[in-house]
């Protein structure tokens, strides 16, 4: 072979070389990451999320891609992301919190993997845990009227004088009128009286608490409280009340004490069934993964 052919064939082999590589990358499946939470408070389930994916057989970066979009705490703004999500035409998303009803309305071809700590079906959702149909599934830690009861339960061996329980629920959510009756079950249980303070919106946020008459407080499941957590436990500790809460999230804020599945077991679970889409597998066939392990979580220092 002569010089100049070398030459000319090396030259044009080193030229390939990046267009096979972006190849090989705009081949991977995409998956979108859609989260109502800010980038640097969700990063933590973002982790959990691709610990998910790798117990599946992927790694991002290298068989497959992830597209990152965070609201930073402003919901509104979720329905713009996900129909970013769906003009890139990703292979499916992963819609964490209160991104599930965003996703819903954006695509109802590509496969929804969602996380929610409310009832899937009660909320609308998925019709059946089961046989979820249609293009969602995913994972909840939501666990009814159990989870309440335990949570008076444990306040009652911390504060044995317990008499009066308030709880703050957001009525607006979906699952909030379920939650109410399963709280009010539980109350007669645990031989409490109980109280329900409702919260419209963050603006009434101060005078909820300020309406507060008793001598512990629990704090129902909401996307609406998870987005606050700072200002959650601002207000029970002006209080000076022993406080329930639902996630880590709120101890690691400052709070008392939190009762309930783990918010990041689920979103690992999510990553695991993101794997299965990519795979070929149809969210319709993929039941909703319910709880199964509970953490209690007390913060010695409140």
């Amino acid at each position: 072979m002569k010089r100049r052919d070398l030459i000319a064939l090396v030259a044009g082999a080193a030229a390939a070389w990046p267009l096979k590589a972006q190849t090989q990358r705009s081949s991977m499946p995409v998956i979108g990451f859609l989260n109502p939470r800010s980038k640097a408070r969700g990063e933590p389930v973002a982790a959990a999320f691709r610990q998910g994916l790798q117990d599946a057989g992927y790694q991002e970066g290298r068989n497959v891609a992830v597209e990152y979009r965070w609201a930073e705490d402003q919901n509104d703004r979720l329905p713009v992301l996900a129909a970013e999500l769906v003009a890139r035409g990703v292979t499916a998303i992963v819609a964490g919190g209160s991104a599930w009803f965003a996703a819903k309305q954006a695509t109802t071809s590509i496969p929804v993997i969602f996380t929610t700590g409310l009832d899937p079906v009660s909320t609308g959702i998925v019709t059946s845990i089961n046989r979820p149909e249609g293009n969602l599934t995913g994972a909840t830690f939501y666990s009814g009227g159990a989870i309440i009861a335990k949570q008076l339960e444990l306040l009652r061996e911390l504060a044995p004088d317990i008499s009066r329980v308030a709880m703050l629920v957001h009525p607006s959510t979906a699952s909030a009128a379920t939650q109410m009756q399963d709280a009010e079950v539980a109350a007669r249980q645990n031989g409490v009286a109980l109280d329900i303070v409702k919260v419209e919106d963050a603006a009434a946020l101060e005078a909820a608490f300020a309406a507060v008459k008793a001598d512990a407080l629990v704090i129902a499941v909401d996307p609406f409280f998870d987005s606050r957590a700072s200002e959650m436990v601002a207000g029970s500790a002006r209080l000076r009340l022993p406080t329930m809460y639902y996630i880590r999230e709120f101890v690691e804020a400052g709070g008392l004490i939190c009762y309930g599945a783990s918010i990041l077991g689920t979103y690992r679970q999510a990553g695991v069934y993101a794997g299965r889409v990519i795979a070929g597998a149809r969210p319709a066939d993929l039941p909703v993964v319910l709880p199964t392990r509970f953490e209690l979580v007390i913060n010695l220092r409140a």
